[in-house]
């Protein structure tokens, strides 16, 4: 089995390190091939980052800078962890080609151009795509909920003022003042995740998993009083009332990011590799 990655960043290299576990373990064998596609001029950072996979996840790590290179390696999946502009650039190519992809950067769905490009070219190819649930669960309910009839979801992502750098809330808070929560943005998920491409994945996988974007409130805040990714979810529906919190911990190098998202990677790969072994 070959596994196929777009990015090299702190998802990707935790996901390989569960892999890397689980191989250890015996839950599937060692992969043949893990192609990473980089961006060019980037394959000596990305090799850097994973050859010490080589071997031990797989029998070879390859680096190639090329779509086309990445195909012509014919990797059983491909799993995608770079951005917006991947998804939008990339996923219509690899799903035209057959090639399954497992999709983090859901906020590049908020795009109904988007949508409508990978479920085309998925037809056309006889491929699938599918969602990482990320740094979020409860969306088996969400997925009930909404066949009931939703009334309201409104998403609250609290995080540190840090994670929020190399964002809008740059502009709209003094990040480094910060003594109570602030609320920067509250809107619907579609204006969420085109805003803060980086930080609202979670609030579009909320809205696809629900109500959709437009009706799915979000509300976005920076509390120099918490250390962790909160993420908390309230629903209303014919069914059934919820509100749950889920506190993640931010990936080491990267505090934008929550770290349940690389180990929710890494299980929906381990799944998928096992069903191909």
């Amino acid at each position: 089995m070959k596994l196929g990655l777009i990015g090299f960043g702190a998802i990707v290299r935790q996901t390989l390190a569960s892999l890397e576990t689980a191989v250890a373990q015996g839950a599937i064998p060692r992969l043949e091939d893990v192609v990473c596609l980089a961006r060019e001029g980037a394959g000596a950072r990305a090799h850097a980052a994973l050859d010490a996979f080589e071997g031990s996840l797989a029998r070879s790590v390859t680096v190639v800078d090329d779509p086309a290179a990445l195909l012509a390696r014919r990797p059983t999946l491909v799993a995608e962890a770079a951005g917006h502009a991947a998804v939008r650039d990339l996923g219509p190519l690899l799903l035209g080609a057959g090639v399954d992809l497992v999709i983090v950067s859901a906020g590049a769905l908020a795009d109904e151009d988007v949508r409508a490009r990978l479920d085309s070219a998925a037809l056309a190819g006889g491929a699938r795509w599918s969602l990482c649930a990320g740094a979020v669960g409860g969306l088996d309910l969400l997925a009930v909920a909404r066949l009931s009839g939703l009334s309201d979801v409104l998403y609250i992502s609290r995080k540190p003022p840090e994670a929020w750098r190399g964002t809008p809330a740059e502009s709209l808070l003094d990040l480094d003042r910060l003594t109570e929560p602030a609320v920067f943005f509250e809107g619907d998920a579609g204006r969420a995740a085109r805003a803060f491409p980086q930080n609202a994945n979670v609030a579009a996988t909320v809205a696809l998993a629900g109500a959709g974007f437009a009706a799915t409130r979000v509300r976005l805040v920076a509390d120099p009083g918490v250390n962790r990714n909160i993420h908390e979810i309230s629903i209303k529906s014919d069914c059934v009332d919820a509100r749950f919190e889920i506190a993640g911990r931010p990936a080491p190098d990267n505090p934008k990011t929550s770290l349940t998202t690389a180990y929710a990677l890494a299980a929906d790969l381990l799944a998928r590799l096992q069903a191909k072994a």
